[in-house]
């Protein structure tokens, strides 16, 4: 178990940072060309990218606590199979 997470992580996990990196940066870069050209109106049409890419983040953070719960009860059962395992053959 010594993988690091992305290498074994779901692909819904890594298709929900992947979306809410591109769509905070896609709200962030709107609000810098709305700066830059003093538009106001694009300050308000980034902000719903960048709620949409925080909530990503977020649903990706309950997506990759999901699958670790999963994976650290697959291992408590297979554990108590091998102890189950060794006990019969000790007896």
């Amino acid at each position: 178990m010594l993988n690091d997470f992305w290498e074994t992580a779901p692909p819904a996990y890594k298709y929900a940072v992947f979306a809410g990196m591109g769509l905070t940066f896609i709200g962030i870069v709107i609000i810098i060309l709305g700066a830059i050209t003093s538009t106001a109106s694009m300050t308000y049409i980034a902000l719903p990218f960048i709620g949409v890419g925080l909530l990503a983040h977020m649903a990706s953070l309950g997506l990759r606590g999901r699958n670790i719960r999963k994976e650290l009860k697959a291992g408590e059962k297979r554990e108590a199979a091998r102890e189950a395992q060794n006990r019969n053959k000790k007896k």
